[in-house]
């Protein structure tokens, strides 16, 4: 399956209109957090969370303030960002509906389909992204998908909105964010099970924690960087390091015989195929 993929061209940074976001953990703490070091004043943020908690790490984290509740304050904003967990979106909108009737609603909320988004709030402003948790430190992968009546002046919005978060990426069929949860966003767990395996083995071979910890994550760092910046295959790169009868031979040779590359590709399936599920399941409301 091919992904369509779209860029905008660049532009001048127009000015952002006050932003609302429906939920206020990690990933909208991630959204603000860039927001407020792109000099957006925290003035122009509105942030709807029930939990007193959450509210009180954003008050002191960035200076916004946060309402238990939605309320007209929301009128102001031309950008509300979906940022609750699924099962809690068609409740969450029903709140919301009416209270800002122009603006355009990105959702970062994963399988939630854009029409059951665009049927909840009454209306086609609607962008999905699907960020994955490298966002929280500015390094993440997020794709996006806009449904036909949003402009330019939507998407360019979306970018300002997440452009601190990490890199985006646009897909022209709203099904191709199944494979990006896929690959991208469930992603980090891969990596981070790869880490695992090789720092564990790195101890079993008489390496403190500590020092395999920083071999592993390290290689990883390093190998994305050059597999980012080069213009050759990641198969020609493999290649590069893989000396006949060497010792990345006898690894890669090993990985090979047990079938790895293979079994890793229908996880990555499996990944694909409960998002959709996900998807149908979620929007049903």
């Amino acid at each position: 399956m091919s992904i369509a993929v779209t860029f905008l061209p660049r532009q001048e940074r127009a000015s952002l209109p006050p932003i609302g976001f429906i939920g206020g953990g990690n990933m909208a703490s991630a959204i603000i957090g860039g927001l407020i070091k792109s000099q957006v004043p925290a003035a122009t943020i509105e942030v709807v969370e029930p939990l007193a908690q959450a509210r009180e790490r954003l008050a002191h984290d960035f200076g916004v303030t946060a309402q238990a509740e939605a309320s007209s304050a929301l009128l102001r904003c031309g950008v509300l960002v979906w940022a609750v967990k699924p099962q809690s979106f068609a409740q969450a909108a029903q709140a919301v509906r009416g209270l800002a009737p122009d603006a355009l609603h990105l959702s970062v909320a994963a399988g939630i389909p854009s029409d059951s988004i665009a049927r909840w709030l009454g209306t086609e402003q609607v962008v999905r992204a699907m960020p994955n948790t490298p966002a929280l430190v500015g390094k993440g992968m997020t794709g996006l998908f806009a449904r036909p009546a949003v402009d330019l002046v939507g998407r360019k919005q979306t970018e300002q909105v997440l452009e601190a978060t990490g890199e985006l990426l646009w897909v022209d069929a709203e099904s191709d964010l199944d494979a990006v949860t896929a690959v991208s966003g469930s992603g980090p767990a891969y990596v981070f099970y790869f880490i695992e395996a090789l720092t564990e083995a790195g101890i079993e071979l008489g390496l403190s924690p500590e020092q395999a910890h920083r071999l592993a994550t390290g290689t990883f760092i390093g190998a994305s960087a050059l597999a980012s910046e080069s213009t050759e295959e990641p198969s020609v790169l493999r290649e590069r390091v893989t000396s006949k009868g060497g010792t990345t031979y006898a690894a890669i040779s090993s990985l090979e015989a047990s079938e790895v590359k293979t079994r890793f590709k229908a996880a990555i399936r499996a990944a694909h195929q409960r998002a959709a599920e996900l998807a149908e399941e979620f929007g049903r409301a």
